[in-house]
């Protein structure tokens, strides 16, 4: 009853191929940060920089990954140099992720780069297009996140929030990144000039065949 109707999926086809020009521009400008983090890395340290204190749990969630898979992703990110991990304010054995200077600066170079193509072709706009757009684009943005926080609520009433089927689900809350004797870590922590201030834990030996994708510039 509450579907589209048909001009709505009409100009829900005319938008995805007109957006495609746009999505070109994100990509380009992701090309510039590839050798530094995975897409799926830099989608995580997005995540962080929204949530700052997320912990593994949450972060799986919001990226939709297994826990196993994004507990080697974090450790990818710190080895590179682009996350921390401290304990939780409020409870100590879950570890809170921050984003490092190294990661802010690498976001502040994607956003410059991708918001000076877009000034390129909205320069070539119409001034009536250009408000157009966005006026349309900001309530598309309202729209969508009315829309998300609803599948969430949906997702957690169903009891399915936090936790989708997932065989890697801890089976105690120590378990989620917590001081673990068969989990052995090597952490870096950037100082603010990007070098190594210091290092905590034992050299961890990485999965066969899963290498760490993200290295420091």
């Amino acid at each position: 009853m509450n579907g589209p109707t048909d001009p709505e999926k009409s100009m829900a086809a005319e938008l995805d191929e007109a957006a495609a020009a746009l999505l070109g521009i994100w990509e380009s400008a992701r090309e510039g940060t590839a050798n530094r983090v995975s897409g799926a890395q830099l989608r995580a340290v997005m995540v962080v920089e929204q949530h700052d204190g997320i912990n593994l749990r949450r972060l799986a969630t919001r990226l939709d990954m297994l826990l196993s898979s994004a507990s080697r992703l974090c450790d990818r990110l710190v080895a590179a140099g682009m996350l921390e991990r401290e304990p939780g304010r409020f409870d100590r054995r879950e570890i809170a992720l921050h984003l490092t200077p190294e990661a802010r600066r690498l976001l502040a170079e994607l956003r410059a780069d991708r918001q000076a193509q877009l000034a390129a072709v909205l320069a070539k706009m119409s001034p009536e297009g250009r408000d157009a757009l966005l006026s349309g684009m900001r309530e598309f943005d309202e729209s969508a996140r009315r829309q998300q926080a609803q599948s969430a609520s949906a997702a957690g009433e169903s009891g399915q929030g936090d936790w989708p089927d997932d065989p890697d689900r801890p089976t105690v809350r120590s378990r989620d990144w917590s001081v673990d004797p068969d989990r052995q870590t090597r952490t870096v922590w950037a100082g603010p000039s990007g070098g190594p201030e210091r290092s905590i834990g034992t050299n961890r030996d990485w999965p066969a065949g899963d290498p760490p994708v993200a290295r420091t510039a």
